[in-house]
């Protein structure tokens, strides 16, 4: 299951979630199957979020759009130094 992990720092957490959640990039038309947000302890306004996909093509494509949104829309919502990529489950074991 491919993965689009996506990490930044942000000025304002809840400004940044507001954003979030208005969906500017279409994640649902766009093939994410489910995300996951995580925030740093040490700093909570470093978000690492965890976009699921179906197939490889899916995960690409989408970060290529959130590329281009940052390019756009990413200092008008606070983002410090936007970085994704896409990774792969290894393997995965519930304790």
């Amino acid at each position: 299951m491919p993965i689009l992990q996506v990490d930044h720092g942000v000025r304002d957490f809840d400004t940044w979630k507001q954003a979030f959640d208005s969906d500017p990039v279409g994640r649902k038309a766009g093939g994410v199957r489910r995300h996951r947000i995580v925030r740093a302890t040490d700093d909570p306004n470093y978000v690492i979020i965890e976009l699921e996909f179906d197939t490889l093509d899916e995960a690409e494509s989408f970060r290529e759009k959130l590329t281009e949104m940052w390019s756009t829309a990413g200092p008008r919502l606070g983002l410090e130094r936007p970085s994704a990529r896409v990774v792969d489950v290894v393997e995965r074991k519930d304790y």
